[in-house]
């Protein structure tokens, strides 16, 4: 089990998984529904197996490049410690479970579950044509919010679409930084990158300016429902923390990429949504 959760990086669940916990509350909250247990722990299931099955498939696929790059060549698959075979089983399972946890939660969603699995999935091979594999990344995790709204009304809606825009402006932006790691690498295996594109100091540009996307993603809800001030709490830390990754990130300094990239976005997705619920419980 735990070189399984190693192999999907579960810890890395605290990135969308929060905005799905402000998505199911958030329809709760319009449509003025009562709160219930049973499909809130199928929407988490959805959002683990999903998570699992993405992150797992992109670790099968990207073995034989994985094995090539020091930086990755100690990951599960190429170190031997899970099969190759193993981890495309522990795949296909995730996305039954998945499925079926869309099953019983409602038509539209089980009608889409094929439509998320193809994007998630989808991600792992975009890198091999085009540099906008961090985008797809993005989109991937930003169906949490909307589809954790979808759970509770079977209908789409403004403000959930927002904060789906919000994860995918904020998880490209912070994907284009961690990837500079490994700018020279993709040229060398002619892999695409925005930092191989563009180069860092243009990469770090383009990440900034997705990053104010992001922000302006997570408060213009704030006035179109009128959140209370608890809220906002949550939009200063979050803004804050994608100001801060910034400025620990240099083009010619990348030795703290991976305190900007787990530590202040985990900060940021966990404080946004517990400010979000403090708002929703509170006021």
């Amino acid at each position: 089990m735990k070189n399984y959760l190693s192999l999907i990086k579960f810890s890395h669940t605290i990135f969308a998984l929060p905005f799905a916990v402000i998505g199911f509350f958030l329809a709760i909250r319009t449509s003025h529904a009562e709160f219930d247990s049973r499909l809130f722990l199928l929407m988490l299931i959805c959002m683990v197996t999903a998570r699992s099955a993405a992150m797992a498939f992109n670790r099968y696929i990207d073995r034989h490049i994985d094995i090539q790059n020091p930086r990755t060549k100690n990951r599960e698959i190429p170190a031997g410690i899970v099969k190759a075979n193993t981890a495309l089983y522990f795949v296909i399972l995730n996305c039954l479970i998945f499925v079926a946890a869309t099953y019983f939660i409602n038509p539209i969603c089980f009608y889409l579950s094929p439509v998320a699995l193809f994007v998630v999935l989808a991600y792992s091979y975009t890198k091999r044509f085009t540099a906008l594999c961090h985008f797809v990344l993005g989109l991937g995790l930003s169906l949490a919010p909307i589809g954790a709204y979808l759970v509770i009304t079977g209908t789409f809606a403004l403000t959930p679409v927002l904060f789906s825009f919000a994860v995918l402006t904020w998880v490209s932006g912070f994907d284009i930084i961690y990837s500079l790691q490994d700018e020279e690498f993709d040229k060398s295996l002619a892999l695409h990158s925005i930092p191989s594109l563009l180069g860092k100091v243009n990469a770090l540009r383009l990440s900034s300016v997705l990053h104010v996307f992001s922000a302006a993603f997570v408060i213009v809800p704030g006035y179109l429902e009128h959140f209370s001030w608890m809220y906002w709490i949550g939009v200063a830390i979050f803004c804050g923390m994608l100001v801060y990754q910034h400025r620990l990130v240099k083009p010619n300094d990348l030795s703290k990429v991976n305190l900007a990239f787990m530590t202040t976005n985990g900060v940021a997705s966990i404080c946004f949504s517990i400010f979000f619920l403090l708002d929703y419980f509170l006021f």
